[in-house]
């Protein structure tokens, strides 16, 4: 087996050898056992399921968390002439035709697929029929409640890999603590010696901590940038906003920057993200998006122009840089004032008592078998759709719910050839059955509109019965579809023994939550400002130990990081009382107002417009926890 996986090295990859760790996650896969790979970024993760896709029978499928990555990922393999496609938003139709034959005669062997979709009831539908020999779980980490990055998504992960019959799992990280680590290898079943770990040190990384004021943050980013040796550098913000104006003002002193956030429209962030690859750009200035699956081996420089969320966070970003061994600086603009705008993140998520009793009453007062829209929760309860999402799967590990599949309500569908061609492909009973369903729907000047729960009960067939027979012309070419209306469908398991006991326990979970992400920024300050050696304090997080200090951190230097003190701005009790005497529907809890004091959006309050109310955000800079207080001191 050795011979031909060196073989497949050289000739397919053009390797001349495997980096650590790589060929001992392949050769366990290739035994059909599943593993944990966390190796550092751009330490080689993607070849340890890229190599053994091609020696396995079958379709190896990829769940990645990013475009960015997958459509790296897919143009190399393409390069390479391996059959490797991508489903994401941005593949039209015609190519999506392409991709769906490909899997059905067998020509895909990887398919790189966000977790969102396995959420789809007709993709799944597909996938089942396939065979899967391997599934590859990348940004692994996300699958932890205990990780700093997760998504509800990655918990039914496991379960799909079941239901699928993969052959064996593949997970994948660059930042796992041990308990991180623990839990991922509980949810996959992956034994502790296939725990693979490359170590998280790297001495090419020169790690510095520059206290700063936020005033003085521009010119000292300024500084550290015409001072630094030539090359590709990036420079971490929190806010989009903030993208922008670091990016104008390092142009205007005749930096060659960019910005880069989830608010530019898809044309635009490709073309920052090729300009900074050729070389064309040198600075990027960008929120935490950007560097996921970036291969570029010459960044010479991470600033980060605020403070990152987490440990784990820090280690992903800086891990970008320097990847062809060479010296590369990662230099923290430290300032305590960037905690009032993290801790709001995270308070925002928390939905308060009311509106978490409230939701979990409601799907608990449902039949056995009921569906919901996760947008219209949202806005009935006032709470995030991403909490809604977590709440749900968090019912589901009770064994409260499960859920039967995602479906959607509504189908557009165009006719690629003349609707009577359609039906003189098919004998005088399936043809009857199609004009029946045509005949149900809604016709407009480009599409037919047909609701299948509703055209289902008025033809008297099952809704399965509609959607195969959907899926099926548009598998032969005859239609075009277009789904809306999300909906997500469970059944219910077995009603809890106490109600209030099961909310109390849910209520606990989330404020553990906000709670860890907390005590996540703490730990980034402890950090910076308490290290005798980051490079020593930071692998020691990660579990790991480094005998000697590396010598050339700013800590080892010499140079105290002593950050100063947080600004602060005191809470004004009159205000509070001023918009509670307005008795807004959408401010009737104490959270939902410290939320919307502190500029922090909800649903209620987003469809109350009350964004535009003069009062919104006007104490941003006082921490939440004491705006909260306030709140409730005022309510009595």
């Amino acid at each position: 087996m050795l011979e031909v996986m060196q073989q497949r090295l050289q000739e397919t990859f053009g390797l001349r050898a495997f980096r650590p760790g790589q060929q001992q996650v392949i050769e366990t896969l290739l035994s059909g056992r599943s593993a944990l790979a966390v190796f550092p970024t751009g330490g080689g993760k993607s070849l340890c399921y890229q190599l053994p896709a091609l020696m396995l029978e079958g379709l190896t499928l990829v769940v990645s968390p990013l475009i960015a990555l997958m459509k790296d990922q897919v143009d190399q393999l393409n390069a390479l002439n391996i059959p490797a496609a991508r489903l994401d938003s941005s593949v039209d139709g015609d190519e999506l035709k392409r991709i769906y034959q490909g899997l059905e005669t067998g020509s895909i062997k990887l398919l790189y697929v966000a977790p969102e979709r396995l959420a789809n009831e007709r993709f799944l539908a597909r996938l089942k029929r396939l065979n899967i020999s391997m599934m590859a779980v990348d940004e692994a980490h996300c699958v932890s409640e205990w990780g700093h990055n997760f998504r509800p998504d990655y918990l039914k992960l496991a379960r799909l890999a079941d239901e699928l019959k993969v052959g064996r799992v593949l997970a994948l990280t660059a930042t796992a603590t041990p308990q991180v680590a623990e839990q991922i290898r509980s949810s996959f079943a992956i034994a502790q010696a296939d725990h693979v770990q490359t170590g998280f040190f790297r001495p090419n990384l020169l790690i510095g901590v520059m206290p700063c004021a936020a005033e003085e943050r521009n010119d000292q980013l300024y500084r550290q940038i015409i001072s630094a040796s030539t090359g590709a550098s990036i420079v971490y913000v929190t806010l989009q906003k903030t993208a922008e104006q670091v990016a104008a003002f390092l142009k205007r002193k005749g930096v060659s920057a960019q910005a880069y956030h989830a608010g530019l429209k898809d044309d635009r962030r490709h073309q920052v993200q090729e300009a900074f690859m050729s070389g064309a750009v040198d600075v990027v200035v960008a929120t935490i998006a950007f560097g996921m699956g970036i291969d570029k081996s010459d960044i010479r420089a991470i600033y980060h122009y605020n403070l990152p969320k987490s440990l784990e966070n820090y280690m992903q970003e800086i891990g970008r840089a320097g990847r062809d061994g060479e010296r590369a600086h990662c230099t923290l603009l430290a300032s305590l004032d960037d905690l009032t705008v993290l801790e709001n993140f995270t308070y925002g998520d928390t939905p308060d008592d009311e509106s978490l009793s409230g939701l979990i009453n409601g799907l608990l007062s449902q039949p056995d078998q009921f569906d919901v829209s996760v947008h219209e929760l949202s806005g009935q309860f006032d709470v995030r759709p991403l909490v809604i999402n977590t709440l749900l799967t968090y019912l589901e590990l009770e064994g409260v719910i499960r859920a039967t599949a995602p479906f959607y309500t509504e189908y557009k569908v165009g006719f690629i050839i003349p609707q009577e061609q359609v039906l003189a492909h098919f004998d005088s009973q399936r043809a009857d059955f199609l004009e029946a369903l045509f005949s149900s729907g809604k016709k407009g000047r480009t599409w037919l509109t047909l609701k299948p729960i509703e055209a289902a009960r008025e033809l008297q067939v099952e809704r399965m019965r509609i959607l195969n027979a959907l899926n099926y012309l548009e598998q032969q070419g005859m239609v075009e579809l277009q789904v809306a209306g999300v909906r997500q469908a469970f059944r219910k398991v077995a009603m809890p023994a106490s109600s209030q006991e099961l909310i109390a326990r849910l209520q606990s979970q989330f404020q553990l939550r906000e709670q860890r992400d907390i005590d996540r920024l703490q730990q980034v300050t402890e950090w910076a400002q308490q290290s005798p050696c980051y490079q020593q304090a930071l692998v020691a997080y990660f579990g790991e130990s480094l005998a000697e200090p590396c010598g050339q951190c700013s800590a080892c230097q010499g140079l105290v990081a002593s950050m100063p003190a947080r600004a602060r701005r005191d809470v004004d009790p009159s205000v509070i009382r001023s918009v509670q005497k307005e008795e807004h529907a959408a401010l009737s809890t104490p959270r939902q107002l410290a939320r919307f004091l502190c500029g922090i959006s909800s649903p209620k309050a987003s469809r109350a417009r009350l964004a535009r109310h003069s009062a919104f955000g006007s104490m941003e800079e006082a921490p939440f926890s004491e705006v909260l207080a306030q709140c409730m001191d005022s309510r009595h």
